[in-house]
């Protein structure tokens, strides 16, 4: 079903986290942060808590093989077709990330802001840290099927990430989030009439871990729940767990998971990889970061 007008809803949001951000900013003078809740802006198909320092950019390769399900003739998914995002992050101010990247799934070309609210205190302070992450996202593909304007490729997510460092090996969070569509594909009804398959908005929430055995290897997992109910392809729940690798200036990160679709708001809406069933992909992550204070 078509939406004529662009949701404006997203940057109000965005504008009003900011004001909300620049409150609290004063107060990281007098009150001592934990560092590094995670060990990298991503945890296999989430955004972390993390913004990386003033003048830090980064570059993120994200590829996702194949299901696993059709064994050795495409060895196991991974001569399967594949996914993949190429991605560039740079953090102008402190607190803030800017983002773009290309998905290779519908030509998805997406921008995306990263601002961290508040962080971890020590003691005697916030006891989370808490960064609100949104995207926006156009479709690049010729004009087809539901496209008739320029606003119908556009699509949404915006979530918000609270974590805690409980230890200093374990770090965990939960990012309840919500994703948008301007415009759903329809069907005819036995009446006739044109209904859609799907509402304009989904909303789900993420949880993640990670535990660091060492500085530099720990493993790492995601959930991620639906709650929205559709008139018909209600997505599957993802189910993600993997190995990290860190060093000074790489983050790799190798896992197991549903999700396939990468830009977080075509995962959450459409995820038709069922874990009950074994749908499982080989995926992997590569960040390499460069600061320039």
């Amino acid at each position: 079903m078509k939406i004529n007008q662009v949701n404006h809803r997203f940057w109000l949001l965005v504008v009003g986290l900011l004001v909300i951000g620049n409150q609290s900013q004063a107060q990281d003078s007098v009150i001592t942060r934990v560092r590094n809740t995670f060990k990298s802006n991503l945890i296999i198909d989430n955004q972390t808590v993390m913004v990386p320092v003033k003048k830090t950019l980064e570059i993120t390769i994200q590829h996702r093989f194949g299901i696993v399900n059709n064994g050795y003739s495409d060895f196991y998914g991974l001569f399967a077709p594949a996914n993949i995002r190429l991605g560039a992050n740079y953090t102008p101010i402190d607190k803030l990330q800017l983002g773009i990247g290309l998905t290779k799934e519908r030509m998805l070309v997406d921008g995306n802001i990263k601002y961290a609210l508040s962080r971890q205190a020590v003691s005697n302070g916030c006891p989370v840290s808490v960064t609100f992450y949104g995207d926006m996202a156009v479709s690049t593909l010729p004009k087809a099927g539901n496209f008739v304007t320029g606003a119908d490729r556009i699509s949404y997510f915006s979530q918000l990430i609270i974590a805690r460092k409980v230890t200093n090996k374990l770090s965990l969070q939960v990012s309840p989030n919500v994703s948008y569509f301007n415009n759903v594909e329809g069907y005819k009804s036995s009446d006739g009439t044109i209904k859609p398959k799907m509402k304009n908005y989904h909303f789900a929430v993420a949880t993640s871990g990670c535990y660091m055995f060492t500085d530099g290897m720990g493993v790492i997992a995601n959930y991620d729940q639906p709650l929205t109910q559709h008139p018909t392809n209600n997505p599957h729940p993802n189910i993600s767990f993997g190995i990290q690798i860190v060093t000074i200036t790489h983050t790799f990160q190798i896992f197991l998971g549903n999700y396939q679709s990468i830009v977080p708001q075509i995962n959450n809406f459409y995820n038709q990889n069922d874990y009950t069933k074994g749908q499982f992909s080989i995926g992997f992550n590569i960040t390499k970061r460069w600061n320039y204070y």
